[in-house]
């Protein structure tokens, strides 16, 4: 605990306290930053999912790949800077816990996907692939809905 309440007592922890304005910016980067990133896991997934077929599935992923990328970092820098406000009572959260939990996850899935790809380009979409983009959207959809409990519990 003496770690978490050190985050919390870090300066850029105290600014987003005590600013009327830099908490709501920061809270809303990282929403706009999460949707751009479910939103391209989304098109990603459905397009080797075979749901989106107007645009080959290789080069649909090659464009929104940077865009997930990103938006991820983004996220994630947001995410730990609003974490820092409250890191104590967060760190007990079930909804936040659960949330770290499907990112993890989520974040091995896309390792293995990727490593998929590579093992069998010739294959694309791979079975191993379309189950992987299918698991993607249902762990990336967690997050979205664990984030939003966080407040609730």
């Amino acid at each position: 605990m003496e770690l978490l309440e050190a985050i919390e007592h870090f300066g850029p922890a105290r600014l987003l306290r005590s600013s009327f304005f830099v908490y709501p910016v920061v809270s809303a980067i990282h929403v706009a930053a999460l949707g751009a990133l479910l939103t391209s896991v989304m098109l990603m997934g459905l397009a080797t999912l075979g749901v989106i077929r107007s645009i080959a599935t290789e080069k649909l992923v090659g464009l929104l790949r940077p865009v997930a990328f990103l938006a991820f970092a983004l996220a994630a820098s947001t995410g730990l800077m609003l974490f820092s406000v409250q890191a104590t009572t967060y760190a007990q959260n079930a909804a936040f816990i659960l949330k770290i939990g499907l990112i993890v996850l989520a974040a091995i899935n896309f390792l293995v996907f990727v490593e998929s790809a590579r093992r069998n380009p010739a294959v694309y979409p791979s079975p191993a692939m379309r189950a992987g983009a299918a698991l993607s959207i249902l762990l990336w959809g967690g997050v979205l809905l664990a984030g939003r409990f966080i407040g609730y519990l």
